[in-house]
């Protein structure tokens, strides 16, 4: 188990849902990748990169729901920007995406 922290460190951790709107290959990624463009709604159109390439394709990722962290500060990974991170549970080589169990609209808090 990680570290306790306080509510209110936890609080300042904006989880939001979005949907997949662009899938690219990112081959200049030091491990397999994908470059994401995902809509929240009102706060936007943010893109990141994401080690997924294992369990989906990139027709699977167009248009899927996903929950991210959209405060987390912006990273530079190879020539490209990653403006927020997508959630998922971690098993050994692979990562299963957080998503919803219904369409919600996008930018929806996770609370």
């Amino acid at each position: 188990m990680s570290d306790t922290i306080t509510f209110e460190v936890f609080s300042k951790i904006d989880l939001r849902v979005g949907t997949i709107i662009e899938v690219k290959d990112f081959p200049e990624a030091r491990k397999p990748a994908y470059q994401l463009t995902i809509d929240f709604g009102d706060l936007g159109v943010k893109k990141t990169s994401a080690q997924i390439t294992v369990l989906y394709s990139m027709d699977d990722l167009l248009g899927k729901q996903i929950v991210a962290n959209v405060n987390f500060e912006k990273k530079q990974i190879a020539n490209f920007m990653s403006e927020c991170l997508v959630t998922g549970a971690v098993d050994s080589e692979k990562v299963i995406l957080l998503t919803p169990e219904e369409q919600v609209p996008n930018g929806t808090p996770i609370r």
